[in-house]
């Protein structure tokens, strides 16, 4: 995996973030979702590794990037430490400026970044992603049957960690590594494994249900926007629209207009159509 790409440890401050870079021309950082690491991005970077300078973590907590000890609201894990730890490590390798894709939950610290950093992101891309209040104010009995997941990992009374770490094979069931690509697999799978993963995973949640939405009430109420054009990428067999529209949804937090395509493939996109997800970021990034 990844030919060309360069692996290294980098620390950022608060955490140490494992991160492949590679390529040349304009900077991209592209953000995994839950339960993956930055190997679910191995038949997308190189494609766009030939036009552009490509940037792919490991989110803290995930991977064999590092997390901080638990803070009061799960702080450590809010997206906007997440979206803080990208624009450290971007300075750190020599950029400023730079776009920003992210996929299920790295699309959420693909969005704070933007937000919180609007001098710094070129443009964004979401794969999969609302903002998290978004998903909350419009919580019912549909969307916590589908998405009931949110609520197991995000619940603090019982907490998740001692069911999946029993058998985290039984709990994730992840696709074959043919489906994957065995490398991804093995490092997705080896990840799984880790007790202090799973912590991180579930404490990605609990920040979700907690912190990030009142950063995301925040942010409505004094009107911030997101400045940067933006293209958001919806999988044709999943359910991003089990609210309505999703471009109808995010239009309100962009401050210029949305462009939304679709991509046939299932949830996880890179995996399962990386030409038409690489062939669609790279072709936003130079039209915008």
């Amino acid at each position: 995996m990844f030919d060309g790409f360069q692996l290294d440890h980098i620390d950022v401050g608060e955490v140490t973030l494992r991160v492949r870079h590679g390529g040349a021309g304009t900077p991209i950082v592209l953000l995994h979702g839950h339960p993956r690491t930055h190997t679910t991005w191995h038949e997308v970077a190189p494609r766009l590794a030939a036009h552009h300078f490509v940037v792919t973590p490991d989110l803290r907590g995930y991977g064999r990037s590092t997390l901080p000890p638990d803070e009061p609201e799960h702080a450590q894990s809010s997206k906007r430490a997440m979206a803080r730890d990208v624009v450290r490590l971007m300075e750190h390798l020599g950029h400023d400026r730079f776009a920003v894709a992210g996929h299920d939950r790295g699309s959420v610290a693909a969005f704070r970044a933007a937000m919180d950093h609007p001098a710094r992101v070129t443009h964004l891309v979401v794969m999969d992603g609302l903002p998290p209040v978004e998903h909350l104010e419009r919580t019912d009995a549909t969307f916590a049957l589908a998405w009931w997941h949110w609520w197991f990992l995000g619940q603090t009374d019982k907490p998740a960690e001692r069911v999946i770490s029993a058998d985290p094979d039984a709990w994730y069931r992840l696709p074959s590594p043919a489906e994957m690509g065995h490398g991804n697999h093995d490092d997705v799978r080896a990840a799984l494994r880790d007790p202090a993963v799973v912590h991180g995973m579930c404490e990605d949640y609990r920040a979700n249900l907690r912190i990030d939405r009142r950063h995301d009430e925040e942010d409505r109420a004094a009107g911030r926007q997101v400045r940067c054009p933006t293209l958001l990428l919806e999988s044709a067999e999943d359910d991003l629209d089990i609210h309505g529209d999703p471009a109808a949804i995010w239009a309100p937090w962009l401050a210029l207009p949305l462009r939304h395509q679709v991509i046939e493939s299932g949830h996880h996109q890179a995996e399962q159509a990386p030409g038409p997800v690489a062939a669609a970021i790279h072709d936003f990034l130079s039209t915008t």
